[in-house]
């Protein structure tokens, strides 16, 4: 299985942007489903994005729509979440995630490769 590194994170005030990405360590994303998690401190994981790899629909939980923009270079086989206008409660470990072309996207479950996580802190 291809391994999923997470890169971008950091801490920033509230309304700032950030720009996390994700690749597969050298490997291709064929055509599965690439997500983007979040898990604040303290609370479940939850879905914020995700993409079809082959064909480019994107989905966004209500948390974050109009704000995050999910989007892919096949290129580089590598991921990207834009954040914008970052508030505190965006604030979690930041998680990419790939599956099959299938899933339900908004059930972590069904996600079968996962990265380690990358840290976004917004401050007030």
């Amino acid at each position: 299985q291809a391994q999923l590194v997470e890169s971008g994170g950091g801490l920033v005030q509230s309304g700032a942007s950030l720009r996390l990405s994700c690749s597969a360590g050298g490997r291709t994303f064929g055509t599965k489903t690439l997500g983007w998690f979040r898990q604040p401190p303290g609370k479940e994981r939850e879905f914020v994005a995700a993409i079809q790899w082959t064909g480019g629909r994107t989905y966004y939980s209500d948390s974050v729509k109009g704000r995050f923009t999910i989007s892919k270079d096949t290129r580089r086989n590598t991921l990207y979440l834009q954040m914008n206008n970052l508030k505190p409660e965006d604030t979690a470990v930041y998680y990419c995630a790939a599956g099959p072309p299938d899933i339900t996207v908004l059930r972590r479950g069904q996600y079968d490769t996962w990265g380690q996580g990358t840290q976004v802190t917004v401050s007030s």
